[in-house]
């Protein structure tokens, strides 16, 4: 019996590893998520009337999410700071899914308002009687070197990112455990695995809610029907770059840079939604060459980490010459 097992082991390990290999090389999503999108449950046949709860749904991945989960026919709660947006993003959704107008809540939420997350949630709950799926999708980025930023900003993005989720997901979580079923699906970043240049306070926060949720999840093994997930995408089409915090709290990024070398906003999302559907715990989302990185974090750590330092000082040389950070990785530095 030992010798069959080690057999079995000698042929079936490479080839897992030579499958992972294949997927990274031609795919955008590691391979757990690729294979629920191609023989996995379909999102609109899932999700169709759930209450999704969707926080930062005003522009980016989160706006991108209403819309593609309207379609599914979800009833959505939108939730940001910018109420105006909010109701922009709702008559999109209502235009073109089968969505009624109380079908769509639009709450407008600030997640540094800690206080004032326990009425919120309660008023979700009176609005649609229950809360199926909660989306942590609310967040700022960053885009300044470590010794030229205030540690305001790192207390902002710890605040923001990290304490902002913890405490919305504290006051929907009681909730769902006590229906015994519910999703909590939480988007972190290919910098919540591996750190970056530039986004020091960003990736913290983002390694913050990888520990937390991982955590989270473990302590949940009684509730075998409450899905805590984790979304790492690797840089995507949106607007974060722009909204990132600087070296001060008050300066805003000089210079976003082109997006042509990000993933679409509706392919993440897509993929986000097939991991929903299927139970994905932690779902890996890039183009290459991104997702090879989770692949060289996850099997060849000494490997990354020489790849890891050579892009980052590239990284930091092109930034400090004027460049986008994100792009700067397709251009070549400034020469004066």
């Amino acid at each position: 019996v030992m010798d069959c097992c080690l057999s079995f082991l000698w042929y079936f390990i490479p080839l897992v590893l030579l499958i992972h290999f294949v997927c990274f090389i031609v795919a955008d999503a590691d391979f757990t998520l690729l294979r629920a999108s191609l023989i996995g449950h379909k999102p609109e046949a899932k999700l169709k009337g759930l209450v999704v709860w969707i926080t930062g749904a005003s522009s980016g991945i989160g706006e991108e999410l209403a819309y593609q989960l309207a379609k599914c026919g979800s009833r959505l709660i939108l939730s940001a700071r910018r109420e105006e947006e909010l109701n922009r993003v709702k008559c999109h959704c209502l235009e073109n899914s089968s969505l009624k107008d109380e079908d769509i809540l639009v709450l407008p939420l600030d997640l540094l308002e800690t206080t004032s997350h326990e009425h919120k949630t309660k008023t979700v709950i009176q609005h649609f009687g229950h809360i199926d799926v909660l989306i942590n999708n609310g967040g700022r980025s960053q885009r300044s070197l470590f010794l030229e930023t205030s540690v305001e900003v790192y207390r902002a993005l710890m605040e923001l990112n990290f304490l902002g989720t913890v405490s919305i997901t504290k006051q929907v979580l009681p909730h769902m455990t006590q229906r015994g079923r519910g999703s909590v699906v939480t988007v972190s970043s290919i910098v919540g695995l591996a750190g970056a240049p530039l986004s020091t306070g960003y990736s913290a926060s983002k390694h913050a809610l990888q520990g937390f949720f991982n955590s989270l999840r473990t302590e949940l093994t009684d509730f075998p029907k409450i899905l805590i997930s984790t979304v790492c995408p690797g840089p995507v089409q949106s607007q974060i770059v722009s909204n990132a915090f600087t070296e001060e709290l008050s300066k805003p990024v000089a210079l976003a840079g082109s997006q042509e070398h990000k993933m679409p906003t509706s392919r993440c999302v897509h993929l986000m939604l097939v991991g929903i559907a299927n139970g994905v715990k932690e779902m890996w989302i890039a183009q290459q060459p991104f997702l090879s990185m989770y692949y060289a974090w996850q099997y060849a750590p000494t490997f990354a980490w020489a790849i890891t330092n050579m892009m980052g000082r590239k990284r930091v040389q092109n930034f400090k010459a004027g460049l986008d950070a994100d792009s700067a990785y397709f251009t070549k530095p400034k020469t004066s």
